[in-house]
């Protein structure tokens, strides 16, 4: 008799596991659910998944500037590579759909998103160009304009929804919708950073590796956009990774959405704003990480004292990505030569005799062999803490840099073994 599918046993279909009872622990316990300024939020059950809203589409009152940054990957899904031919950084509709990723479609693809693009800028009157889509779900499965087509044509006698709506649209293995909410105060101003973003397998830091939408209320230029995504972006989603793999599809995008005239170029306004922005981003990339699939422990790697940020991110993602260390960390083993092993698959050059390794404060090896004064009683107790930080020494140099994983459980095996029954 042939076992049931984890999937059957949720009585759910394809990647939809919104609904499950038993949510991270990781999860926010608290949503701040508010209607946003300078733009309408609607969402429909389309049909991409078997119930739950999946298509998300927000309108802005006028054209907005907006930059982006896209996944690394050598195979882009079909939305990807028509926002970098079509949109020339205005956008006045945001249309993403969840369920299915309209990657590796071919032509069809591309056909399809020019369907429901076009008669999106002849429904809301604006050009083809201002139109940025994105798409997040199953890889290969092709759909017809018309499941989108047909939603656009409900807009008019749909109630407006939410930020919590929205992120709840996006989402695909998600437990929780992920949203952070920052005021910035100036001196004779306040304004407010809204953001949301989807992504709890296939992350890993070659930005875009997850959806992400940021809406700022202020008149930014093309410049400070970019400038704001590029001081912040490689200490908080370049700094994460769930299960090492990088998406076909996902996005990073800035929005500027109100027409506020504030000087950005001087310095602490400046400032004022990056800081908030870092501390929205790194709120978010950390809702992502600590919603892994099957996640039961999240990791923290700090790699301390290396001769270049480089160096570092490269060794911590060694550490992170390992299997050999996430499933020891998953058993609650402070198996310490794991992660002397993965510094050496890095094939940095290091010496070794002079690398410390810590998990919390506990010191497990130095001077090339292990610490003989390892309190053993602490270091098991430690092992049983929901979030295992890890400490590399590498004395060879000034820079700090942290980043984040997660375990690796049986869970994780279940969920995806299962992902398309």
């Amino acid at each position: 008799m042939r076992k049931k599918s984890s999937t059957k046993d949720l009585g759910l279909s394809s990647n939809e596991r919104l609904s499950l009872k038993n949510k991270s622990f990781f999860a926010p316990k608290k949503y701040r659910n508010l209607k946003p300024k300078n733009f309408e939020i609607y969402t429909f059950h389309a049909g991409f998944k078997k119930k739950l809203d999946d298509l998300l589409i927000v309108i802005f009152d006028r054209p907005v500037r907006t930059t982006t940054v896209y996944s690394k990957t050598s195979m882009p899904s079909a939305p990807i590579i028509w926002d970098k031919i079509n949109n020339k950084g205005y956008v006045r509709v945001l249309i993403v759909n969840s369920g299915n990723a309209n990657a590796h479609t071919g032509k069809i693809g591309i056909k399809t998103i020019n369907e429901y693009a076009n008669y999106m800028s002849k429904y809301i009157g604006c050009k083809k160009s201002e139109i940025l889509v994105s798409s997040t779900g199953i890889i290969g499965e092709m759909f017809h304009s018309k499941i989108i087509k047909n939603q656009i044509n409900k807009i008019n006698k749909k109630s407006k929804k939410t930020i919590l709506d929205a992120a709840k649209a996006i989402m695909t293995t998600d437990t929780y919708p992920k949203i952070a909410i920052k005021t910035v105060r100036l001196k004779n101003n306040s304004l407010k950073i809204y953001g949301i973003c989807k992504g709890s397998g296939m992350i890993n830091p070659k930005m875009g590796t997850m959806l992400v939408y940021i809406f700022i209320e202020a008149d930014l230029s093309k410049k400070i956009l970019k400038k704001l995504l590029s001081d912040n972006l490689e200490d908080t989603f370049n700094s994460i990774s769930n299960d090492s793999d990088t998406s076909t599809s996902d996005t990073l995008a800035l929005f500027s959405t109100s027409n506020k005239k504030i000087n950005w170029n001087i310095n602490k306004n400046y400032e004022i704003l990056t800081l908030s922005m870092f501390e929205l981003m790194h709120d978010l990339s950390q809702q992502v990480v600590k919603d892994g699939e099957g996640i039961n422990k999240l990791i923290k790697i700090n790699i301390l004292k290396s001769k270049s940020k480089k160096q570092a991110k490269n060794i911590g993602f060694s550490i992170v990505n390992s299997p050999l260390v996430k499933t020891a960390v998953s058993g609650e083993d402070a198996n310490w030569g794991r992660v002397i092993a993965a510094i050496g698959k890095s094939q940095e050059k290091l010496n070794q005799n002079k690398i410390k390794v810590f998990f919390g404060k506990n010191l497990v090896c130095e001077n090339g062999s292990v610490n003989k004064n390892i309190n053993s009683k602490y270091l098991e107790k430690y092992m049983k803490n929901k979030t295992i930080e890890i400490s590399v020494i590498l004395n060879n140099g000034f820079v700090n840099h942290t980043v984040y994983g997660n375990d690796l459980s049986h869970e994780y095996i279940r969920i995806n073994a299962d992902y398309r029954s």
